[in-house]
């Protein structure tokens, strides 16, 4: 069997796009930073670094879940 590279498409602006919806989907719900973030079991300083440093700073999959569920908002919204 040969194997050949195979071309895709990765988004290198993906942990940005993240943190926009993440705040997005949070003000839609009308949840401040703080109730998130003590709903999620993070820090207020965590949640709002997330948010505001645009992709600088990343959570682990199990801290996006959370997020989704409290927000009420599909997983994959937030990779759009």
């Amino acid at each position: 069997m040969t194997t050949f590279k195979r071309e895709f498409y990765f988004d290198n602006n993906i942990k940005e796009k993240i943190s926009k919806n993440i705040r997005k989907y949070r003000l839609e719900n009308h949840i401040t930073q703080e109730q998130l973030a003590l709903d999620i079991g993070v820090s207020y300083d965590f949640l709002r670094r997330l948010e505001f440093k645009k992709g600088q700073i990343g959570c682990s999959i199990n801290t996006l879940y959370k997020i989704s569920v409290v927000l009420n908002t599909r997983i994959d919204k937030f990779f759009l």
